[in-house]
């Protein structure tokens, strides 16, 4: 089981359905009043990029990359159609998100994305960067390429130099998310001689 750096077919991607999910139990008291607990910290997304593949050619991609990953042995990269960026475009900047604050020593901040307003917001773990595209600024100041390095695998940044004490420690940056396949066997038809039609191709954020 390993994880590969390589992405599902963009084309197809961008067609499919899929959003985060979460746990949550609820019980109902004899007063009617409601007992509510979420099971996980972080949401999970699932997708169904079935809604994606619109031709034979699509198909033969899809089988290929479900043949390669061994079904639901290995993760790969997904690309959300909704949801890709530090703040919702292909232009990220490095005031988009605060992700640390500096103390004179730490030298390493995990990539985070904010969801929502000060009220109760959700802080996302950002582990799978799109490389060349994070951008650093500390206390405002845009930091060169050359002061940081980014582990595409885990989405820390590195500063070769601690920020200091009390700087906001902002970022900007594209992203992808770590799935599998959560199916061992694909279901063809094909309709005519030119299109191929899936039910369904789930696929589920993975955390490794």
């Amino acid at each position: 089981m390993t994880f590969h750096p390589i992405r599902f077919p963009l084309d197809i991607s961008l067609g499919a359905r899929g959003g985060p999910e979460r746990a949550t139990d609820i019980v109902t008291l004899a007063s009617g009043r409601e007992e509510r607990n979420s099971r996980w910290l972080h949401s999970r997304r699932r997708y169904n990029a079935g809604y994606g593949v619109k031709s034979r050619a699509d198909m033969a991609a899809v089988l290929a990359f479900f043949e390669e990953r061994r079904g639901r042995f290995h993760s790969f990269l997904w690309r959300d159609g909704l949801d890709w960026s530090s703040n919702g475009t292909d232009a990220p900047t490095a005031l988009d998100q605060v992700i640390g604050t500096g103390d004179g020593a730490t030298v390493s901040f995990a990539l985070t994305k904010h969801y929502g307003t000060a009220f109760d917001p959700y802080l996302r773990p950002i582990t799978k960067p799109v490389a060349g595209t994070v951008v650093m600024a500390v206390a405002g100041s845009g930091m060169p390429a050359t002061d940081f390095s980014v582990d595409a695998l885990t989405g820390v940044v590195t500063f070769d130099v601690a920020p200091a004490l009390g700087a906001a420690v902002t970022a900007g940056f594209l992203f992808d998310v770590p799935v599998r396949f959560d199916i061992d066997r694909l279901d063809v038809e094909l309709t005519s001689f030119d299109a191929a039609e899936v039910p369904s191709i789930p696929l589920i954020e993975v955390r490794e």
